[in-house]
């Protein structure tokens, strides 16, 4: 019992992590095509996320390999209920990593006006459809008591998946737009940080909508109100959003952005603890909910994994930790110049 729980937070957290650190690439992708105006703007962009995409999807790998490994059973019925839309996410993930690599290989204004749209749709779609997904998991996902999903892609496409959706969209896009001011000079700085301004409001006024629906339309809140200490948690990530606007006010953004990171993973703990002890919810039948316990793998295999967890995770953290003192400086000409992307 305590190792499946453990393993759930573990997932939950690694979730977490992944929407925290890709989440800045998604929306610096995502406002590519309208805060950058000359080729030499985009190639800064890139460049502001060159040295981490790939490290940060190391962390979805995670998430995934967890679900796999803690959680098999939860694995086979995710994936094959939600098969559709992963397999988008998973495209569009493979655009975004082409685009990357490929744009600086052609100096054609034509072939890297190709790139840019795979990176603004690599970068939408995964945001979106992710928070679709997870939309669906907290909402609850028709399977019977064998695991057979009942219903299509669009079953998925309901009103408060489609919210959640644009909560994911919202977060994403004010998060890397804070990271673009971060990494930029010039109007290219200003652009961005006016941007996270306006876009902060947008992502207020729709994490209250989401708020409110969650009430209705999941069990979420059933949790904290059971125990209130929990409560805390979707409190820090209200704290932290005010606290991005206000830093944002005094142009602090690199405390901006740590606020930031607080706020995406405040709200995926807040679904995650909501969710406890399901890990996929059947909307048909309770019963046929898959759950901590019922979906976990043999207590050896998690005591196994918990020992690998518990060396290799520090070393990553500490990895990922070097790569982003070590990048931390604003993109130079000087940069550009090196001639990639």
């Amino acid at each position: 019992m305590m190792l499946e729980t453990i393993w759930f937070v573990i997932w939950g957290i690694l979730w977490a992590v992944y929407f925290m650190l890709d989440g800045f690439d998604f929306g610096v992708g995502m406002l590519m095509p309208f805060l950058a105006k000359t080729d030499e703007e985009k190639r800064t962009l890139y460049h502001s996320v060159g040295p981490f995409w790939d490290g940060n999807e190391v962390w979805l790998i995670t998430a995934g390999g967890v679900t796999f490994a803690a959680f098999p059973l939860m694995y086979a019925v995710m994936f094959s209920s939600l098969y559709s839309a992963l397999m988008l996410v998973l495209f569009a993930l493979i655009i975004r990593a082409v685009s990357v690599e490929f744009r600086s290989q052609v100096a054609s204004p034509a072939w890297r006006a190709v790139w840019d749209l795979g990176m603004f749709f690599g970068s939408l779609l995964p945001a979106l459809l992710l928070g679709v997904a997870f939309g669906n998991i907290f909402r609850g996902i028709p399977i019977d008591g064998e695991g057979v999903y009942h219903g299509t892609i669009l079953t998925l496409l309901n009103p408060y998946g489609l919210l959640t959706g644009v909560v994911f969209v919202m977060l994403f896009l004010v998060h890397g737009a804070i990271w673009q001011a971060i990494k930029t000079e010039g109007d290219l700085h200003q652009r961005s940080l006016s941007a996270a301004k306006k876009l902060w409001i947008v992502l207020l006024l729709v994490a209250v909508v989401f708020l409110g629906a969650t009430k209705f339309a999941t069990k979420l809140w059933d949790n904290y109100a059971e125990n209130p200490v929990l409560l805390l948690i979707p409190l820090a990530a209200v704290v932290a959003l005010l606290a991005t606007r206000l830093l944002l006010a005094k142009e602090d953004c690199w405390k901006a952005w740590f606020a930031s990171c607080v706020t995406i993973v405040s709200c995926t703990l807040f679904g995650v603890i909501g969710l406890y002890p399901n890990l996929f919810p059947s909307s048909l039948d309770p019963a046929y909910s898959l759950t901590a316990h019922n979906a976990a793998s043999t207590p050896l295999t998690l005591k196994i994994m918990l020992v690998v967890a518990l060396i290799f995770v520090p070393i990553v953290i500490a990895y990922q930790t070097w790569v982003y003192v070590l990048f931390k400086a604003k993109v130079t000409k000087e940069d550009l110049a090196q001639g990639a992307y």
